[in-house]
Order: structure tokens, then C-alpha cells, then sequence
């Protein structure tokens, strides 16, 4: 089984010295997963570098001390594949983003479509924000990244129309759509923009304005996911073609 991962504020140059883990990483790492002294650990600062070693010394109950063996810095990875998340309703929010998070998404970009039941508005948006953000960081450390997906400020529709013109390849998932992802061209470098609409779909006029800035509507297959599994199977396709997944 693969070294538990823990989030740290900074690594810089540690290899052959020592990381202090401690706050609520450190309690988990101790009281949590019960880390002893010379088991393996990675701690990394989410934007791609990792620490890996072992512990070194264990102290209360939320720190501990690791012995740092080597220092690795992942590239960011090509092309860059972020999906535009309609906001669903209930916890399926953070389904997907957990899910998109372990199959290997880069960004996230909450989207408040015409049609989505659910609407992120002052504290209430803020919280429901701040709890995607936290599903991205722990399906990054559950699923041994070193670079954890961006989770953005909530986007109007307008704000995703800019996001897909300044793409290299972008598309809009859709039930109807005359080109399937699986063929589409696809670029070996850049970005790459998804959106999966809402439960209600999306609507005409967001159609057109993503049409307009360039976005291809495709489909998935012949069966219609919901709008909190449409990202992940899509991203999947997509790791799998760019050739990220070999």
C-alpha cells in the first residue's frame, strides 16, 4: 500500500532534513491514522511537490516529525483539463467533485446555470464554496496527488463563455450532441474546457453564447449520466486519449 499523504504549507529544498507536521494534518496524521516511528510518509504542498520519507518522532497527539529522504517535483500536466461544473443539488456537489478529483481533473469551475435548482447566494455560497474546496484537498491526499485540481470562484454564465473561448479545445456536454468526445480532436498541449449543465439541462440561450466562443457540443455515449458523474466519466475519456492515463 502506497505512503498516507498530509498537506503542508511549504516543502522547499527538505531532502536530508526534517518537515514538522503538525495542526489538524498532525492530529490526523497521529490520532487518526496512528503513524508510528519509521513508517512512510509523503507530504506535499498540492501545486505538484512532494516530500517522501518516514517518521522520525511522534509527539502528543498532532505532531510529528518527518526524516525527509527525497524531494519530487511533478510537471504540470498537458493538456490541462478543467470542467465547468453546474451546481447540483444536495451533497452531489461534492460527489463530483471528489470523484473528478480521484480520476485526475486539474480544475473545477462551479457554474451557477439558468437552470440548477440550486443557487449559491452570500454566506450560504461561501460555505458551500469552501466545502468543495475542501473535497478537492482530501480526494488529493486519498488518491496520492501531488497536485491538487483548483476549485474557482463560483462562474456566471458570461464568465464561462470567456473561459472557453481563451480554451484550446472546448466542449459542451450534451445529450444531443451531433459529435461524440470519444473522437473529437484533441490538442497535446494547452487546455482543455468541459461543461456539464445542470440536471434540467442547458438552456438555448447558454447554448448559443458557448457556441459563439467556440465550445463543440458532444456526447458521452448512449446513455445520459447526471450531472455529478457526466465530469468524471468525461475526464476519464479524455486522460485516457491525451495519453495521461498510459
Amino acid at each position: 500500500m502506497t505512503a498516507p499523504v498530509f498537506l503542508v504549507d511549504r516543502i522547499g529544498d527538505a531532502a536530508g532534513g526534517t518537515i514538522t507536521l503538525d495542526g489538524p494534518e498532525g492530529r490526523h496524521a497521529v490520532s487518526v491514522r496512528r503513524l508510528r516511528v519509521g513508517e512512510e510518509i509523503v507530504l506535499t504542498d498540492g501545486a505538484g511537490t512532494g516530500a517522501y520519507g518516514t517518521v522520525a518522532a511522534v509527539e502528543g497527539k498532532d505532531r510529528l516529525e518527518v526524516a525527509v529522504s527525497e524531494v519530487r517535483t511533478e510537471p504540470a500536466p498537458a493538456p490541462r483539463i478543467t470542467v465547468v461544473q453546474a451546481l447540483p443539488k444536495g451533497d452531489r456537489g461534492e460527489l463530483a467533485v471528489e470523484t473528478m478529483t480521484e480520476t485526475g481533473v486539474d480544475a473545477i469551475v462551479p457554474w451557477a446555470a439558468s437552470r440548477c435548482i440550486t443557487q449559491w447566494k452570500g454566506d450560504r455560497g461561501l460555505k458551500a464554496l469552501a466545502k468543495w474546496r475542501a473535497t478537492a484537498r482530501e480526494a488529493g491526499k486519498q488518491s496520492r496527488r501531488l497536485r491538487f485540481p483548483d476549485v474557482a470562484d463560483a462562474a456566471t454564465t458570461k464568465q464561462v463563455a470567456q473561459l472557453l473561448a481563451a480554451a484550446d479545445f472546448a466542449a459542451v456536454l450534451h445529450e444531443e450532441g451531433a459529435a461524440p468526445l470519444a473522437t473529437a480532436e484533441l490538442p497535446a498541449t494547452g487546455e482543455i474546457v468541459l461543461v456539464v449543465g445542470p440536471e434540467g439541462g442547458v438552456s438555448p440561450d447558454e447554448l448559443a453564447a458557448f457556441a459563439e466562443a467556440g465550445a463543440t457540443p458532444c456526447r458521452l455515449g448512449r446513455s445520459v449520466l447526471r450531472t455529478s458523474t457526466a465530469g468524471t466519466a468525461a475526464t476519464a475519456l479524455l486522460l485516457g486519449r491525451t495519453g495521461r492515463w498510459s
